[in-house]
């Protein structure tokens, strides 16, 4: 990245992790990242589809696990270590100054895991039941939206990270509901 956009990146960072502190995102922000407090929304999901799709609904199961997959490996596992961008909390330069909510974490930043996971979720889920549910949009990408805001908020990551994250999550969202629509045309 060039110095002007991690300068961008930065202040960013610091508006939105000093900036907009309050007690109400000190409590929630912590909450939402954790992926456990997700886990009723997630059984629900797997239980809604087999039991309302049957045979399509394990399609989608196997969709929304493949979004997930491949969001998280092509995150964690490809461009992180290529990229190797050190987290807020573990740079050097701003890392005395800034609020860590959460334990730091090891590992690369860029992109955020988290964003590039539930937008991949998002996505994929939305598409699919778009056609059922036109509102879906409104609740799933704000619901990603604020896991990954929330991951800026408690430090463990940047602006950039977030977005890049989501703008991949978004991607392999859409072209897991390309394969699933080619399986189950008539869903």
């Amino acid at each position: 990245m060039t110095d002007q956009l991690l300068q961008l990146d930065r202040r960013l960072f610091h508006f939105i992790n000093h900036d907009l502190t309050n007690p109400f995102f000190d409590w929630l922000c912590p909450i939402v990242r954790n992926p456990v407090v997700w886990a009723p929304l997630y059984l629900f999901i797997l239980v809604f589809s087999i039991y309302r799709y049957k045979k399509i609904g394990v399609y989608i199961i196997l969709g929304l696990l493949l979004s997930f997959g491949l969001a998280d490996r092509g995150s964690a596992g490809l461009i992180k270590p290529m990229v190797q961008r050190l987290r807020p909390c573990h740079e050097p330069a701003i890392a005395n100054t800034i609020i860590v909510r959460v334990p730091c974490g090891s590992g690369y930043s860029f992109p955020s895991a988290h964003a590039s996971n539930h937008f991949a979720i998002a996505c994929f889920l939305s598409l699919v039941f778009y056609s059922r549910w036109r509102k879906i949009w409104w609740v799933a990408i704000p619901w990603a939206f604020v896991i990954s805001f929330s991951q800026v908020y408690v430090g463990v990551h940047y602006p950039f990270d977030v977005t890049f994250g989501a703008l991949y999550g978004l991607l392999v969202g859409y072209i897991v509901y390309l394969l699933f629509k080619k399986l189950q045309p008539q869903f």
